[in-house]
């Protein structure tokens, strides 16, 4: 199903600003870009405002003031944007011992409510930024969208354009991945020298200046700092706010013998990632390696969000340790039972654990309809198809242009192995683990959010015993690129539909767009809309529906519909 996203207006506006080509620009974007494009503002607010981390009550807003020393910082919240009727103000001092960063969380604020919030700092006032708190009581409907993997080189951050833009938008969940790590010259490194994107600082990131300076890169941009001023974020992180495929103990983008202590390292990845986030810190007893929190939305939703990177994880295992010795279908038995099937292998912490098994007994026992989880990684079981005997050889240009992955990926397709094994894949006891905690809750109808493969899902989840979990949804990124485009066009989309064929769980994907979803929810069906953007490389772009997916229930469990 290919249809035209829903258009609105002001697309003549829209241009004359300075947005995508197919950006509709509303009465509060102008506001919003006014203040982006003047230079007075943007010399103290180089970073632009954010809210997030919402409450019944509250809501964290933040800034990062341009200067040196110690700066007084004031703050007003508002409930209209021309801020005649401020509510809550007060006045903060930041410095270098916080990056100049400034976060206040608003207290005595309205259920449900929009409200309107600024700065005023060295003579200036910041830009509006726009923020509401959770609903209580009865709810018709909620509108949120969901995004993942923004990698500054591979290209502009256009689906935080369009969902800066989308009125019926009221809260976006970010999966993580909202930094990587790399160097220059690392990962996205042509594309970015193409487009004069690429990281600051030059060398990979292993500091706290590092990792100070890459949030400020990411948080410059344009888009970014559009989509902040527009709606509350609800984030966790998944691995590249640290290095690459973090667990308890190491990454493996982290070698100890030039980039020192893997925990040190993680502590001032995590510091940057407070300072930088308008997120809530840890309490007085907290580990701010535990970002977990539960978002209830009136009688209509819950969301708890987990922590799959740095309290729980076990050590990923690796096919390049393992594939060698696979040689039948009885070691690859053995492999998957015994290697990783271990019981032992953990995916969350005991006290995640508790707590969502705590929200979600609560989500039922209240009877909101609908449970979900933030989830970074993908959930449904996700083998590779025998790609090798499938494909037919016209299906790519030239055999020999093939990357040097094809090799391992017919290997993995012709023993039927997990396509990640970074994924819940590689720890199928621990979820196992999580599907028993949930249906012990009685939530058996999960909508699982996921972010981290660049790729878009629609996957029905099953346990063991084939007893229904729910469904994910999966996000594409939102620069960085989908797995298998470096078989080319016709090649990704080939494999795209034998994963989907091959494998009960995964109704649909597609590996070959950027963008976002768009998920509204309401008493008695849920609306997934599949949002892509058609460029990265430039700001001028067109917004499409790929597909757009109906979520119900029956009997009791939930079901897909186009």
């Amino acid at each position: 199903m290919s249809n035209s996203y829903p258009r609105r207006k002001f697309i003549k506006a829209a241009l004359a600003a300075g947005l995508g080509s197919g950006a509709l620009l509303s009465a509060w974007c102008t506001k919003v870009l006014a203040a982006l494009n003047d230079l007075e503002i943007s010399k103290v607010f180089e970073h632009g405002i954010a809210s997030g981390d919402p409450t019944h009550s509250g809501v964290v807003i933040w800034t990062r003031i341009t200067a040196n020393g110690r700066v007084p910082v004031g703050w007003q919240v508002a409930i209209d944007d021309e801020f005649d009727n401020i509510v809550e103000q007060g006045e903060s001092i930041t410095d270098g011992a916080s990056d100049h960063t400034v976060k206040i969380e608003v207290k005595n604020l309205r259920p449900g409510e929009t409200y309107y919030y600024r700065f005023l700092a060295e003579g200036t006032t910041s830009g509006p930024g726009r923020t509401r708190t959770l609903p209580v009581g009865p709810l018709n409907r909620l509108g949120i969208a969901v995004a993942s993997c923004s990698n500054y080189p591979f290209g502009y951050f256009n689906a935080y354009e369009e969902i800066a833009i989308d009125q019926d938008i009221q809260f976006v969940v970010h999966l993580g991945d909202y930094i990587y790590e790399y160097g220059a010259e690392g990962w996205g490194s042509k594309q970015g020298k193409l487009l004069a994107r690429t990281h600051l600082p030059s060398h990979e990131i292993v500091n706290l200046a590092d990792y100070r300076q890459r949030h400020g890169q990411y948080k410059a941009d344009r888009a970014s700092r559009l989509m902040h001023a527009s709606h509350p974020l609800i984030v966790t992180w998944d691995d590249h706010e640290s290095a690459n495929n973090p667990w308890v103990g190491g990454a493996q983008n982290h070698q100890p013998e030039r980039e020192g202590d893997w925990h040190v390292r993680r502590k001032v990845a995590l510091q940057a990632f407070y300072e930088w986030m308008p997120v809530r810190e840890p309490t007085i007893d907290g580990k701010r390696e535990e970002l977990w929190r539960h978002f209830s939305f009136g009688d209509l939703a819950s969301m708890t969000t987990l922590e799959t990177r740095h309290t729980g994880r076990s050590l990923q295992v690796t096919y390049s340790d393992h594939l060698g010795g696979i040689t039948g279908l009885s070691q690859r038995n053995q492999f998957l039972d015994e290697v990783l099937g271990d019981p032992h292998r953990t995916m969350l912490s005991s006290k995640m654990e508790g707590f969502l098994a705590a929200k979600l007994k609560d989500s039922v026992d209240s009877g909101q309809a609908w449970r979900i989880l933030g989830n970074q990684i993908p959930m449904a079981r996700t083998h590779v198809p025998n790609v090798a005997s499938r494909l037919a050889r016209d299906t790519f240009s030239s055999l020999d242009s093939l990357p040097d992955s094809y090799r391992n990926l017919s290997r993995l397709g012709e023993l039927d192995l997990p396509l990640y094994l970074d994924t819940w894949d590689g720890y199928p006891a621990a979820r196992e683990k999580l599907y028993d905690l949930c249906r012990e809750s009685g939530a058996n109808d999960l909508i699982v959010l996921t972010g981290d493969s660049h790729a878009f899902w629609a996957n029905e989840l099953f346990n063991n015993a084939n007893e229904s979990m729910g469904v994910e949804l999966g996000t594409t990124g939102v620069t960085s690129p989908g797995d298998f485009e470096s078989y080319g066009p016709q090649g990704a989309v080939a494999i795209d539909r034998l994963v989907s064929e091959h494998n009960n769980e995964v109704v649909w994907t597609d590996c070959t767009r950027r963008g976002f979803i768009k998920l509204v929810l309401t008493q008695t069906s849920a609306q997934a809309d599949f949002i892509a953007v058609d460029t990265v490389s430039s700001e001028k772009y067109v917004a499409s529906l790929v597909r757009r997916m109906e979520i119900t229930k029956k009997d009791g469990s939930l079901v897909f519909e186009d």
